[in-house]
């Protein structure tokens, strides 16, 4: 059963709220010292962040990141999960800990998001920027930014306690706060009584008249004083103008400044529509130009090109010197990207270049070439409120040819956002090893990046569609579509068989295109096809719970993800049918069943790598000759084929060897030569544990392999300093000392391969201790409890190699 929509007027911006995130945003901006601030809220479906407030950033820049999967990689997702602040440094870090994002933003910044939690409840995430440097995210800019996350989330609280709307809706905006700047110019109001004379103005507009405290006495004959005498007559024919004409925009005077010298101030007055008694009264302000005139006097002045970009890139000013460098008029330029309106600009390079300069917030710098005049050097330099560009002739780069006589026909390029979005976003997929991680990789992450909240993926098999997988849709209510023929009269079947995207905007599109189809709550459908390198894979349905128009951007975004989900579905399924087989013919390679030896209880334990398309040579192994019992493990180099092959062959060696009693050291020792004989280009590591039960001997010998656990009678483990030779495979004349102990009472002896206890980044050494302290705190369970705990245990949460373990206990 679905929620109903919330009323229309729901989905309005919530007021309280978002007082609430502008007082936020603003506090972070300003405690901080950072540049940019973003707050994210959970949506309805708390499958998503939604950005709903952003400052100093340009939301035409982070619009692929208007809403983020909560169950995805990104740093604000796995804040928003964990409930713990992530900071990173710069891109390297970001590289390293979050690639997604990387690929997203690939830009050098510092960033660190605390999670918006109070009461037991997380509402969201705020995020915010910094110049990356090697200080990173200052200390005391963190205690601060928890600070101000704390105040908004016991904000959101007594909000939703009161019954405000707390989760934006699906089309809600994002409110965009201006960067704060100084007033570049100051301004003053006046009202003009013309019929007597009076004039009222506030102090700044007798600081602009040059007045002192006092010195004004209200009327327009001392303003009249101030005025340069060559633009009084200017003046007064303004005023008659604005009488006659009900207002005057600009009129250009000079002040005599208290040295007597002149500067210009603007005049802008309208005759008020409230006064009743016919046009004797003007009001309006005089603004202060000194510093704009004098500043773009200057500029103009200037041969070399100097403009301005406002924080969404479009060229907000262009001096004279831009034109003959660019090659186009000033008015051609500005309200335009410079990439739109210079076709040899159009390369995603320079647009790249801009964003840079914008998100570090450091001078950039690059070359461009301008068919057939030459080459020209751009410089940037950013801060909060836009870029000022330098441009300038530049000499040919040695090495590079000359420009061409005409540039080449520009095709239509995708934005930058989105290809940053498409690439983030496809890659989620190419972590993806099975077809189970295709399917959730869709869910968690695309799926919610676009608001969606149905998804359905079918794949061809014989002549139909069957369902790989499903979110959000009632129960059953796909189950009359399963099977479909690919040439069916349906969305999903006919997005494949023509290999077009269908998009339906509403409830009422879909229903006229194919009337009598079954219908359920959504109201706005996305029909993908899944074609991969020609051939068909299938479909992906995505559903959305309201109407909403599909632009040109997201058509283009989701057609590209269903190329890329084809292809990783396809690669999935291959996947899983090789490895299946290659983990069958692994498992064929590995003993059966165990020997049963009387007083002896052994255990063993197989766990496949978590990664990887292929397999790995860990084996281990145990047989009994005249009373002893031989217990083995071991682990060949890689995860391939070659690898499992070894692995085969050296389980066989060993086992032939030791069943004629060999001593442990000669069993080693032809081991090794049998290996060096076969010439597999591998290394192995083995070892073998002779147990004679009747004399209470334990007997071991090692080939660079880890040393094995011992637990004694009275509960106390150790790891054993055995003495060992070196890998098999890497010296024909090699030695494999044993050493014998006896074991009196109960005792567990512990053999296991290295996936079990390394880790990376961390000492092999640790991991063993790990497993040591691990057998001891089990000496109250038997061996099956105690493999299943050291697995769960011991084993690195994200371990990706194999495992093997043996256990054997002797009882008392």
């Amino acid at each position: 059963m679905r929620h109903p929509h919330p009323p229309e007027g729901a989905r309005e911006q919530d007021p309280e709220r978002d007082e609430l995130l502008v007082g936020a945003a603003r506090r972070a901006l300003g405690r901080t010292g950072a540049y940019g601030v973003m707050v994210y809220l959970r949506s309805r479906d708390r499958r998503s962040l939604v950005l709903c407030t952003i400052a100093g950033v340009p939301l035409s820049i982070m619009s692929p990141f208007r809403r983020i999967a909560a169950a995805g990689p990104l740093p604000v997702a796995v804040c928003f999960r964990t409930g713990r602040a992530v900071t990173l440094t710069d891109t390297e870090d970001t590289m390293r800990r979050f690639p997604q994002l990387a690929v997203g933003l690939p830009y050098d910044y510092a960033t660190a998001c605390v999670p918006v939690a109070g009461g037991g409840e997380r509402f969201g995430v705020l995020s915010v920027l910094w110049p990356a440097s090697d200080e990173g995210v200052p200390e005391r800019a963190r205690r601060r930014l928890a600070a101000v996350a704390g105040q908004l989330a016991l904000g959101l609280g007594e909000l939703e306690a009161k019954g405000g709307s707390v989760e934006p809706a699906a089309d809600a905006p994002v409110v965009e706060l201006p960067s704060g700047t100084e007033p570049t110019a100051r301004v003053g109001l006046f009202d003009w009584d013309v019929a007597t004379g009076a004039l009222a103005a506030d102090a700044q507009f007798r600081e602009i008249f040059g007045f002192a405290p006092g010195e004004f006495d209200g009327t327009v004959a001392a303003l009249n004083a101030r005025i340069a005498p060559g633009d009084r007559a200017g003046f007064r024919a303004a005023a008659r103008t604005a009488l006659a004409e009900g207002e005057v925009l600009a009129a250009r005077v000079r002040v005599l400044g208290r040295d007597g010298h002149p500067y210009p101030v603007e005049l802008w007055a309208r005759v008020p529509a409230v006064i009743p008694d016919g046009r004797t009264h003007l009001v309006g302000a005089v603004l202060d130009v000194r510093t704009l005139t004098a500043a773009a006097a200057a500029v103009e002045r200037l041969s070399e090109g100097v403009f301005s970009l406002d924080p969404d890139g479009r060229i907000s000013y262009a001096n004279r010197g831009t034109e003959p460098l660019l090659g186009a008029r000033r008015e051609d330029l500005v309200g335009r990207h410079p990439w739109d309106a210079l076709p040899w600009l159009a390369d995603p390079f320079y647009e790249n270049r801009y964003r840079a300069a914008l998100l570090s917030q450091r001078p950039t710098a690059f070359l461009a070439s301008r068919p057939p005049q030459g080459w020209l050097a751009f410089s940037l330099y950013p801060d909060a409120h836009g870029v000022t560009g330098r441009v300038v002739a530049a000499e040919t780069p040695t090495g590079v040819a000359g420009p061409e006589a005409a540039p080449p026909p520009a095709a239509p390029a995708a934005p930058l956002g989105g290809t940053h979005h498409l690439l983030q976003l496809a890659s989620a997929l190419t972590e993806a090893v099975t077809v189970r991680d295709v399917c959730r990789a869709v869910a968690e992450q695309i799926l919610p990046a676009f608001g969606g909240q149905e998804l359905a993926l079918y794949a061809v098999r014989g002549s139909g569609l069957h369902l790989v997988s499903q979110t959000g849709y009632p129960e059953g209510f796909l189950d009359g579509f399963e099977g479909t023929p690919v040439g069916a009269r349906v969305p999903g079947a006919e997005t494949l068989s023509t290999g077009t995207p269908i998009f339906f905007e509403s409830v009422h599109d879909l229903a006229a295109a194919y009337p009598g189809l079954a219908l359920d709550e959504m109201g706005a459908w996305a029909f993908l096809p899944l074609i991969a390198s020609g051939h068909p894979v299938g479909s992906c349905i995505l559903g959305f719970d309201r109407p909403r128009p599909f632009t040109s951007e997201d058509r283009g975004l989701l057609t590209a993800l269903g190329g890329f989900i084809a292809q990783a579905l396809e690669r999935a399924r291959l996947y899983d049918a090789e490895f299946a087989l290659a983990r069958g013919l692994q498992q064929a390679l590995l003993p059966h069943r165990l020997p049963e030896v009387p007083g002896v209880r052994i255990t063993a334990r197989y766990l496949p790598g978590t990664q990887g398309m292929e397999i790995g040579g860990d084996w281990y192994d145990a047989l009994t000759t005249n009373g002893d019992l031989t217990l083995v493990i071991g682990d060949v180099e890689g995860h391939s084929v070659a690898a499992a092959a070894a692995m085969g062959q050296l389980r066989s060696a060993v086992r032939a060897f030791a069943s004629g009693g060999e001593p442990l050291d000669e069993v080693l020792a032809r081991t090794n030569r049998l290996l060096l004989d076969l010439d597999p280009g591998l290394l192995a590591s083995c070892c073998l544990a002779r147990l004679t039960p009747a004399r209470r001997t334990l007997r071991l010998a090692r080939a660079g392999h880890l040393p094995p656990v011992l637990r004694h009678p009275d509960g106390r483990a150790e790891v054993l300093d055995v003495p060992g030779g070196p890998l098999l495979g890497v010296d024909e004349g090699a030695a494999y000392p044993v050493r014998e102990l006896r074991l009196p009472g109960a005792a567990l002896l512990a053999l296991y391969t290295d996936g079990l206890v390394e880790e990376p980044g961390a000492a092999i050494d640790e991991g063993v201790e790990r497993l040591r302290a691990a057998v001891e705190a089990g000496a109250s369970v038997g061996p099956e409890a105690l493999a299943e705990r050291l697995l769960r245990q011991v084993r690195p949460a994200h371990g990706v190699d194999d495992v093997a373990l043996l256990l054997t206990a002797l009882d008392p």
